[in-house]
């Protein structure tokens, strides 16, 4: 039976999550800082540790330096509803294997509690950089760890227009996957790299992955770069190889950002969408034509 450690200075939060977690059959514990939350991982056996962020005496993000430094820890879910992009990348650099908002419904926290304890264990994502105007990151090619990243970023950019946040994320996961599936091969031991660079009127999004590229004439099976007379002629080739349905992935990623540029080899991408100021709205008149990648 797992055991989970709910560590929070709210004591309804506590009894609520508790009340949860023991219905749905798990063994629980509960802390209201990080000092007793030591205190009960010094006696052992948890496989869980539900972490707030902004406690008295020892906060989350102190107590996770505290466990990575030694030398076995649970898995750690943070909770806050902080959503400042420091206190995000905190927790990942510090290795959280996820963050949520609270409050958390019952539903989605039992989803999240048995993702965490059944996800394989995988290479941790590495934090370069952390600073809200230049993120920086090292993923491994895997699709949780993709996952995990992509609703990171989607946080950061939190405060934009929804439209515009909307065609970021689209393009962000379209781009990520590629690197991770085609460029990776799905191999946890090579790493994506990701840079996010926040400017006052444009966000750059950069995505480099260890694979040797590719060209256009060998994606037959993709929609981008198909002849303006047969434009979807690729749907016959993904028929006859029975691949899934799609291959408008790169396609649509050009009508959802202002700027797509590959390096030569293409297993390095960058996107730009300019910004009307800090609103989030596109900038009139901004927009250059977009290569054929």
């Amino acid at each position: 039976m797992n055991r989970i450690l709910i560590v929070d200075d709210d004591k309804t939060t506590r009894h609520v999550l508790r009340s949860v977690l023991t219905t749905a059959g798990f063994t629980t514990e509960v802390a209201k800082d990080g000092v007793e939350a030591l205190e009960a991982l010094g006696r052992g056996g948890f496989d869980l540790l539900l972490l707030d962020v902004w406690m008295p005496r020892m906060n989350g993000l102190d107590l996770l330096a505290k466990l990575r430094a030694g030398p076995s820890r649970p898995r750690v879910v943070v909770m806050t509803s902080d959503d400042a992009p420091e206190t995000l990348l905190k927790a990942v650099r510090e290795q959280a294997f996820k963050y949520v908002h609270k409050p958390v419904e019952a539903t989605a926290l039992l989803e999240t509690v048995q993702e965490a304890l059944e996800a394989p264990e995988l290479p941790p994502i590495e934090v370069i950089s952390a600073k809200p105007e230049w993120v920086e990151l090292v993923v491994p090619c895997t699709r949780e760890a993709a996952g995990r990243i992509e609703e990171v970023m989607s946080h950061l950019d939190a405060k934009l227009a929804p439209d515009v946040r909307e065609s970021i994320a689209y393009a962000f996961r379209e781009l990520l996957l590629n690197a991770v599936e085609w460029g990776g091969k799905l191999d946890p031991s090579r790493t994506v790299r990701i840079s996010c660079l926040k400017a006052r009127r444009m966000l750059l999004y950069r995505i480099s992955d260890p694979g040797p590229g590719f060209n256009i004439e060998d994606l037959p099976h993709a929609a981008v770069g198909q002849s303006p007379k047969e434009p979807i002629a690729h749907v016959l080739v993904r028929e006859a190889k029975g691949i899934r349905p799609g291959g408008f992935g790169l396609l649509t990623v050009q009508a959802s950002v202002d700027e797509l540029l590959y390096n030569e080899k293409r297993n390095e991408v960058v996107f730009v969408k300019y910004l009307d100021g800090e609103a989030g709205v596109p900038t009139p008149g901004v927009s250059s034509p977009l290569p054929r990648v």
